[in-house]
């Protein structure tokens, strides 16, 4: 497992223009999703979410929105925040940056298609696919006006290698105060994180923590 569970503070201080967590002294945390919208398991999230009175940030694939516009207007029903995770899934490092630049246009603008006049959240936000992302293509969608959100903590969800105890683990053990953590509401990543996601819910609630979006 090359990609660190916890961000070291390093990585974090070499990027601060990219946002990493929230400081704050309070128990909050903040959940995000990517890869979605996907009939097999966003669905399930929100109510998962709903459940625990919990908010998220669900980070959506531009040609899932297309597909799904429906789950979509779903997660912003219930009051969750929204970002651009590109419209293919692009690995930043392997596109030209004008490819990248056009392609989270491309999302953008699925985006903004479905997004009622009256949204007051941010809709700017901003997570590259893999974390992988170009200086030069970083520094363009910052000057869009963009936010670009990374983590604290990622869980592994996607991980076939790990057990759905280990991805408990991952977030139980790490997350502190304003983490902000990463799952996937993906079919991938759904049989370790259809386990641990209540369980991480039920454990920081426990412990007098809410969840919160990213705005």
């Amino acid at each position: 497992m090359l990609t660190p569970i916890k961000t070291p503070l390093v990585a974090k201080k070499m990027f601060p223009n990219y946002v990493w967590d929230i400081a704050t002294n309070e128990k909050v945390l903040y959940l995000t999703f990517d890869d979605g919208p996907t009939p097999e398991i966003t669905n399930w999230t929100l109510d998962t979410l709903n459940n625990y009175q919990a908010k998220a940030t669900f980070f959506c694939i531009g040609k899932n929105i297309e597909k799904h516009p429906d789950i979509f207007k779903a997660i912003l029903n219930e009051g969750h925040a929204i970002g651009n995770h590109t419209n293919n899934h692009l690995k930043g490092w392997k596109t030209l940056t004008s490819d990248y630049l056009a392609n989270v246009t491309k999302a953008q603008n699925t985006i903004d298609a479905i997004i009622p006049k009256d949204f007051s959240g941010n809709t700017q936000l901003f997570r590259p696919p893999y974390g992988q992302i170009k200086p030069a293509q970083g520094k363009a969608l910052l000057g869009q006006g963009y936010k670009i959100i990374m983590w604290d903590i990622i869980s592994f969800d996607w991980d076939k290698n790990i057990s759905k105890e280990t991805c408990l683990k991952n977030v139980t053990n790490k997350a502190t105060k304003g983490s902000i953590i990463v799952f996937h509401d993906s079919v991938k990543a759904s049989k370790n994180m259809q386990y641990a996601l209540p369980k991480v819910l039920e454990y920081f609630s426990e412990k007098g923590y809410v969840f919160k979006t990213l705005t």
